[in-house]
């Protein structure tokens, strides 16, 4: 049998503790389709959809069953501020390919501010790195990532767009693409833009009340809502 090359094959519910499904987040459709049907991963899946539906719960419960720290990092991180984490990690098991690296990281946009500074008081051994405060937003993202994703490994990131321009999406799209071209890397990835949402070769679940549900980028809602407002913005602008 040939073995894939990158980390994690499928997510399923852990058999030996499951989820309670009248308690949150189980109550989430696309998390109870998880638990009941589990998901088989490729090397790059993207999770769209409207805000409270789950998909920034599933990227967090991947990463966290992966090893990484709740708020971001590689599997070494220990930082934290507030724990807001959802306990669905606790009820899922990751299928791993065989053979593969143990390496990663997770960006979470909504951390990164605490996060950069515990890399300012836990410097990399090895060598200096940009001062992530004394740049904008987008700029120490583009440079987190620039630094930290290389070689093989697992790269999570939950909605990074909020940090980012049209063209720092580009530029994050590229440095994505690089790294799933050697076939040893897995990007996961929740977004609410259509260009993240086109990275190439990609899986892409459309999450809200029907759970979730595979779609090309062109029949996405959000690429569809998004192409209506920019031919005429008008029309709903009107109704606000």
């Amino acid at each position: 049998m040939h073995w894939a090359e990158y980390p994690i094959r499928r997510v399923e519910q852990e058999p030996d503790h499951p989820a309670p499904r009248g308690e949150w987040p189980a109550t989430l459709p696309a998390v109870a389709q998880l638990l009941n049907s589990g998901l088989d991963l490729g090397p790059a899946t993207v999770f769209v959809g409207d805000n409270g539906t789950g998909k920034s719960t599933l990227v967090e419960a991947i990463a966290l069953s992966y090893g990484f720290n709740p708020e971001g990092g590689s599997t070494g991180a220990q930082h934290s501020t507030r724990a807001s984490e959802s306990p669905l990690n606790q009820h899922l098991r990751l299928i791993r390919n065989a053979g593969t690296t143990r390496r990663g990281y997770f960006l979470r946009a909504e951390a990164m501010h605490g996060f950069f500074t515990y890399l300012e008081r836990n410097p990399r051994l090895g060598g200096a790195e940009p001062r992530f405060h004394d740049l904008s937003h987008g700029e120490s993202f583009l440079a987190l990532a620039e630094e930290r994703f290389r070689g093989a490994g697992l790269w999570i990131l939950d909605e990074p767009e909020s940090a980012l321009s049209l063209s720092g999406c580009m530029a994050l799209l590229g440095i994505l693409k690089d790294l799933l071209s050697n076939g040893d890397s897995q990007v996961i990835l929740s977004t609410h833009s259509p260009l993240l949402a086109a990275l190439p070769g990609a899986t892409i679940y459309e999450v809200g009340p029907w759970g979730l549900r595979q779609e090309s980028w062109d029949d996405l809602d959000l690429v569809r809502n998004w192409k209506s407002f920019l031919n005429e913005p008008q029309r709903y602008l009107r109704h606000l």
